[in-house]
Order: structure tokens, then C-alpha cells, then sequence
């Protein structure tokens, strides 16, 4: 697993031995960041899931200014420590090894707000569903959320003010795009007053 393109470009990532951890491949990061190029640059990243940092580091590659990492697992954790340091990326990135709920909390609690959230959690679990209208609290409006997850989970077409705009699929795995519009909050109310 590489960084494909930007500042880190070709800089090989450390990834997990076993099944516990399941990172994005090369192929469906690319695609993912061809979508959302222009949203990259400048942007305060959230990595959920994180796994290997792959998402987040290759944010900062391309040119976000920062990306804060969330995982629970130790092996995860250690291993997003030791990518951010073979990427020299320490000053761009913070790591939090808790849920994804509780770190939720944390940064609303620290009026920390992102521009730009990677969710990726482990397949079949309902994570995203739960997640969706909690991340409100820290998107600023008109944020990008990206939920990675297997075609067969099937995420809703809208949550709160996060409306899905766009949905990719690469063989299992599933790619949805989701804006933070508050036009957008009560879409069933918007659709009684027609």
C-alpha cells in the first residue's frame, strides 16, 4: 500500500497482518480522490476507522493543511503512529485512540469542525448509520463526508443535513458521498410544502 499522489507520492504505508484491519486499496483511494480533489487542498481532515491513515495521509499528501486519525484498535493505532512518521507528516497530524462516538464528543467538545471526514469502518457492522447524524457537530456546513462500505450496505439518501450526492462502486466495495447542507436538515419537511 503506497501514497499515490502529491507531496508523499510513492511512499510505501506499513499495513496490518491478519484481517482485523482492512485497508482501502490504492485503486479505490485514487477514484475516491479524483472525486473530491477540489474539496482537498487547505481542508482540516477527520479520519474515522482509520485503519492505516492511508485516507488521511493521502489528504495531507495532496494537500490538506491537517488530519486528526480515530481508531479503537491498538495494532491500528500504533500502526497510524508509524505511517504519519515514515510520511514526516507529526505536524499535520493528531491521533486519538478511542471510538469513533467518544472522539465525536471530544472534538465537538474542543469546537474542532472538518472540512472533510473519511468513515471506513468494519463492514456489516451499522456503524455509518449511527455515525451519519452525529457528524454534524464537527462538519462545517458544506463539508464532504466519504463512507466507505460493502455494496451490500445500503446508507441512506439523506441523514439530518447530510444529503448523499454521489455513490461509487468498486467490485465489494461501496463509496458514498455525502454533503453537510443545512437546506438540507428536515428534507421531509421540504417535501410536505410542495
Amino acid at each position: 500500500m503506497r501514497i499515490v499522489a502529491g507531496e508523499f507520492r510513492g511512499r510505501r504505508l506499513h499495513s496490518p497482518r491478519g484481517l482485523r484491519i482492512r485497508p482501502t486499496t490504492d485503486r479505490v483511494r485514487e477514484a475516491v480522490f479524483n472525486i473530491i480533489a477540489a474539496e482537498v487542498p487547505g481542508a482540516t481532515v477527520l479520519d474515522l476507522f482509520a485503519g492505516t491513515g492511508a485516507l488521511g495521509l493521502e489528504a495531507i499528501s495532496r494537500g490538506a493543511d491537517r488530519a486528526v486519525f480515530v481508531d479503537r484498535d491498538a495494532t491500528a493505532v500504533r500502526l497510524l503512529h508509524t505511517n504519519i512518521s515514515l510520511c514526516g507528516a507529526e505536524g499535520r497530524a493528531r491521533v486519538i485512540h478511542s471510538s469513533a462516538e467518544h472522539a465525536l464528543s471530544k472534538l465537538e467538545a474542543e469546537r474542532i469542525v472538518f472540512e472533510l471526514i473519511f468513515m471506513d469502518p468494519p463492514y456489516g457492522k451499522g456503524d455509518l448509520e449511527k455515525l451519519l447524524p452525529q457528524l454534524h457537530k464537527v462538519a462545517r456546513n458544506f463539508a464532504t463526508a466519504v463512507a466507505e462500505h460493502h455494496v451490500k450496505e445500503i446508507l441512506p439518501s439523506a441523514c439530518g443535513p447530510w444529503l448523499r450526492i454521489k455513490e461509487r462502486v468498486y467490485g465489494d466495495t461501496a463509496v458514498s458521498f455525502y454533503l453537510n447542507s443545512p437546506v438540507f436538515e428536515n428534507p421531509e419537511d421540504m417535501m410536505s410544502e410542495q
